[in-house]
């Protein structure tokens, strides 16, 4: 049997770290290559938005993997959503967002969704993610949008405690307004984690696991 292959497109080197761990715990047997552009969100936040170019070069990169022998192609930035959608049409393989299985898993949790995002770039595309997935999932939500101003900008300055101390107050003050939360970036999940009990009061869903485990039981375990 020919070895299947996922080919995984970032837009930073810290996320390779996180989805290979995943991938080898879901994905057994199944290889992987990485191809990385940490300019395409630089360029999003610059320009204030996905442009037609920025699209492109997505584009490009999907094919690109499809080039390079991936059977399957995972995207694991949410400010490429609509990006992702629109390249998918034009490959021979299957292509994912990431945070389309996470989008789905809170659609199932809750009616009161809460998406979380420390760019703005992020938090506008996942959170119409989510309001598509309800409607085509026949399901009435309400949806809460908290952006953690000023946490993306600490983490880029290596300010990692000042990220995850401004993420920890949005997800507490958000838990008591909603029935699940969805984190709209993947490098939020690791302050999760860290979280105590006390304030995990709700379910809170984070695109990595979630992606892995959809292309784990969609795809590579049939």
């Amino acid at each position: 049997m020919e070895q299947k292959t996922l080919g995984l497109i970032h837009t930073s080197h810290t996320l390779i770290p996180v989805f290979q761990q995943l991938c080898q715990e879901y994905l057994p047997g199944v290889a992987t290559f990485n191809i990385v552009d940490d300019s395409l969100v630089k360029n999003i936040r610059s320009r204030g938005s996905l442009t037609p170019s920025i699209a492109k070069r997505v584009a490009d990169y999907v094919a690109s993997a499809e080039d390079s022998g991936a059977n399957y192609i995972l995207v694991t930035c949410s400010s490429l959503g609509p990006a992702v959608e629109a390249a998918a049409a034009k490959v021979g393989v299957p292509v994912l967002r990431v945070d389309q299985p996470m989008a789905d898993l809170a659609v199932q949790e809750g009616q009161r969704i809460g998406v979380i995002a420390t760019l703005s770039t992020t938090l506008e595309p996942t959170s119409d993610l989510v309001k598509r997935r309800a409607e085509a999932a026949g399901k009435p939500i309400e949806l809460v949008s908290k952006l953690c101003d000023g946490a993306f900008e600490a983490l880029m300055s290596g300010d990692a405690a000042t990220h995850d101390r401004i993420v920890t107050e949005a997800l507490r003050e958000l838990a008591t307004q909603v029935d699940v939360i969805l984190l709209a970036q993947a490098s939020m999940a690791r302050v999760v984690a860290g979280l105590d009990e006390s304030d995990r009061t709700v379910p809170i869903v984070a695109s990595p696991p979630n992606a892995i485990k959809y292309l784990a039981d969609t795809y590579f375990n049939q």
